[in-house]
């Protein structure tokens, strides 16, 4: 893929032409956490804390950005982490997104929470697609998504368990962007203040379909996202134990992977309930204000589960040197949301390809200055300073 400079240099110039074009309820969804944000401040402050020793003078002329994840090698330790709002960016952008993602040769991970059903996802787009699931208060809810990913050709489950209740964020409140969404003079205002996106995004779903729906909800709770005749679009379990986790590792065949966990003995717990991997994350701040930093507990969450698992890392990263950083302190690949985002707002599959773009760039550019070669060369002691 080619760099396009129309839609900037980095993260921020990615981010603010995602700003110019969306409605300001849901640019602030995505990119804010919730309550003070302060730990997407956490997992800023301490990626930037970390340090990278340069070292001259080493041959570095045959670098390979390649990975293995589950026994299959990807060309750069990158996943797409599920979002659920890609298709209220760009008009279905899970297919952009997905699309981008196969181009590269890396995996795509389809949201429970998305607006493009997973069959369209998969005939469109194609690649490695994972799914990602929430647990639901009825087994049989859960177990109806693991038939349709399957059906689908999907390799990997990934179920997010750290939204154990709904998170505090008032500012979706303030916006009037909430879910289901109660149409008002405020919202419908903000969102014909952006007439390219209103138009482009929204008015194609109301000339295609209707307004946009959660396809990827068990059928129970499917309906449109204006539908408020009834409660709970996504319910949350909050008697859920590790005892559930081991009763879907028995639905699903393939690769299982648990995303949310920031203590060891959490890994320790989800392996031993027959994970197959481990996401650090803290949600990209978007559940629990003032939880540390993932990159700050990676170290300890690898020592904990040694090499029997295969650990990824979520929440923060905005360069290809965070990246690095990840991997030197013992992250096997890192999973990629807001950047994602940001590409699809502004560029559909091409602003997805364009992110991705700017990470392989730099990640290969910090590894030429470290001395390294490969991702096996990266390790503790690239670092000048750890969290």
């Amino acid at each position: 893929m080619s760099f396009d400079s129309a839609f900037g240099y980095n993260f921020d110039d990615l981010r603010a032409l995602a700003k110019r074009r969306l409605p300001h309820g849901l640019f602030e969804f995505v990119d804010r956490g919730t309550e003070d944000d302060l730990t997407i401040r956490n997992n800023f402050d301490a990626f930037r804390r970390i340090q990278l020793f340069p070292r001259p003078l080493v041959d570095v002329s045959k670098r390979s950005l390649t990975m293995s994840l589950f026994g299959k090698e990807y060309p750069m330790p990158v996943c797409l982490a599920p979002t659920g709002a890609a298709g209220l960016l760009w008009h279905e952008g899970e297919v952009a997104a997905a699309a981008a993602a196969a181009a590269f040769g890396i995996p795509y991970s389809m949201s429970t929470g998305s607006i493009t059903s997973i069959e369209k996802v998969a005939e469109k787009a194609g690649g490695e697609l994972w799914f990602q699931l929430y647990l639901w208060p009825d087994p049989a809810m859960s177990l109806e998504l693991v038939r349709r990913a399957r059906d689908a050709g999907y390799k990997a489950l990934i179920v997010t368990i750290d939204t154990t209740v709904t998170p505090n964020r008032e500012f979706n409140y303030r916006n009037g962007f909430t879910v289901p969404m109660k149409l008002t003079r405020r919202n419908v205002a903000d969102a014909m203040r952006r007439p390219r996106w209103a138009f482009g995004v929204m008015g194609r779903y109301l000339m295609s379909g209707g307004m946009p729906r959660f396809h990827n909800l068990p059928s129970a709770l499917q309906r449109k996202m204006t539908d408020t005749r009834k409660a709970g679009l996504m319910p949350k379990n909050d008697s859920l134990t590790w005892d559930d986790l081991k009763r879907l590792r028995d639905m699903w065949d393939g690769p299982l992977i648990v995303k949310g966990i920031l203590h060891p003995d959490d890994a320790c717990a989800a392996v031993q309930a027959g994970a197959d991997g481990i996401v650090v994350s803290n949600h990209g701040g978007r559940v629990l204000d003032n939880a540390p930093a993932s990159i700050e507990m990676l170290p300890d969450v690898r020592q904990a589960v040694g090499s029997r698992t295969v650990v990824l890392l979520d929440s923060g990263i905005r360069r290809g040197s965070d990246v690095v950083k990840a991997i030197a302190l013992g992250a096997d690949a890192v999973m990629v949301g807001r950047m994602a985002m940001w590409g699809t707002a502004v560029g559909g599959q091409r602003g997805v390809a364009h992110a991705l773009t700017l990470l392989r760039d730099e990640i290969d550019r910090v590894m030429a200055f470290t001395g390294c070669t490969s991702m096996a060369d990266l390790n503790r002691a690239c670092c000048a300073r750890l969290p």
